[in-house]
């Protein structure tokens, strides 16, 4: 097991363990989704290689954007992000229940991933609220 929280990979793409999940960075942002899937994919083949999980997932994704950067679709962006870590974190993007993507600005560009394993489902829910 990796410690949690240490930022593994080189500059450009890295990753770390949180809990049962994961957090991935990438230091660019294109409309190119080739450029996600190969740097994820190559991260998790070599420097960060993980077992795919059949659990349900949470994903965040949070673009950031530096001024005078051009536009980029956030549904272009998160398809190649899911793509990139499909395979290694877990087996299929249909296992993604909760799907949160934004924009925001700052002084650095790039893409930050986090996947977590969702810790309740919606029936578990409603039978708690039920009592």
């Amino acid at each position: 097991m990796r410690p949690e929280g240490e930022w593994i990979g080189p500059g450009a793409v890295k990753a770390r363990a949180i809990g049962a999940g994961h957090e991935f960075w990438v230091n660019s942002v294109t409309s190119q989704a080739r450029v996600y899937k190969e740097k994820l994919r190559h991260l998790l083949r070599v420097d960060y290689p993980v077992r795919p999980r059949w659990d349900e997932f949470e994903v965040e994704i949070i673009i950031t954007l530096t001024p005078g950067l051009p536009a980029v679709d956030l549904d272009n962006v998160a398809k190649a992000v899911l793509d990139g870590i499909k395979g290694a974190v877990f087996f299929d993007d249909a296992q993604v229940m909760r799907l949160l993507v934004e924009k925001v600005p700052g002084q650095t560009e790039g893409v930050l991933v986090r996947a977590t394993p969702r810790l309740g489902t919606a029936d578990e829910w409603a039978m708690d609220a039920r009592g």
